[in-house]
């Protein structure tokens, strides 16, 4: 099993952000399966080309995410991180819901705004 990152150099993405976007689809879907050792933040950043805050910062959006996790001198590995995820999007979707309506918007209103966000979060 290898790591295969590209990044895009021309991109209007961050470094930082299309590391962590591709690291986190790679565990998401399995590429990288649950326990997989990554490379240390120097050791990625030197393969790449990057700065190691760069990756040191993907690394830690990953880490916050439940994507990833340090186990110390032991390195850093992919987590158990589907049902993770759910939960932490549950729960801000839960938020979201709560507040709009303490803000007063209808349920109609509040589901626009959410779909809206959606649709610029993941480009149409």
């Amino acid at each position: 099993m290898t790591l295969t990152i590209a990044l895009d150099p021309d991109s209007a993405v961050a470094p930082y952000e299309q590391l962590r976007a591709q690291l986190s689809e790679q565990a998401r879907s399995g590429t990288l399966p649950v326990g997989f050792r990554l490379p240390t933040v120097r050791g990625l950043a030197e393969e790449l080309g990057l700065a190691a805050n760069t990756v040191a910062k993907a690394y830690r959006a990953l880490e916050a995410d439940g994507v990833i996790e340090t186990r110390g001198r032991n390195g850093t590995f992919v987590a158990a991180a589907g049902g993770t995820a759910r939960r932490k999007a549950a729960a801000v979707a839960q938020e979201y819901a709560e507040q709009a309506r303490r803000l007063g918007l209808s349920r109609a209103e509040a589901l626009s705004g959410a779909e809206d966000a959606v649709r610029a979060a993941y480009g149409g």
